[in-house]
């Protein structure tokens, strides 16, 4: 439905009276429940006050510290001093000069460094297993690469048991 752009003099009086009409309607409507809008309004605010909580001051004095006795101290030996204790075997010098070659964004500095590092099996890397997904593949050795068979029947024969569901399992099969 598209808009009557001519308007008479009844046209615009209706306007004119409808709009006066809703003028008088909200304030009406104002009067008589604006202040009651107004409380509610103040409740919800003072409900989203924060806490206030007293503060509590300690009810005996805390006596100050004794002094310890004088005893002249000698700063300690750098030989005395205990190692530091590291969850990683140190770096290689070979691989730790590869952070200084260059930058990463061309593929060198600590992109390599952090590539050839990742090479390097955890045992190597780690003194012990930090995580639990490292113990199920710790200190397993080298993985084997197990050729593909050519034909499928003998990949078959070769997977599935011919002697039933319910064999003995070898020891060697079950998990500790």
């Amino acid at each position: 439905m598209s808009r009557q752009l001519n308007m008479d003099t009844v046209q615009q009086n209706f306007w004119k009276e409808d709009l006066l009409r809703e003028k008088r309607l909200r304030c009406v409507w104002y009067r008589k429940y604006g202040s009651m809008v107004k409380a509610k309004q103040k409740a919800k605010a003072a409900a989203h006050l924060p806490l206030k909580l007293p503060t509590l001051y300690p009810q005996t004095p805390l006596s100050p510290p004794r002094a310890p006795k004088a005893v002249p101290r000698r700063a300690p030996s750098p030989a005395l001093r205990p190692p530091v204790q590291s969850e990683m075997y140190p770096v290689l010098p070979a691989t730790r000069a590869l952070l200084y070659e260059g930058i990463s964004h061309d593929f060198q500095g600590r992109y390599n460094y952090l590539n050839t590092r990742k090479l390097d099996i955890p045992e190597r890397r780690y003194l012990f297993p930090i995580t639990s997904s490292f113990t199920y593949g710790w200190q397993l050795g080298p993985t084997v690469k197990e050729k593909l068979v050519p034909c499928k029947m003998c990949h078959i024969d070769s997977f599935f048991r011919k002697n039933g569901a319910f064999e003995l399992l070898d020891p060697r099969d079950l998990a500790l």
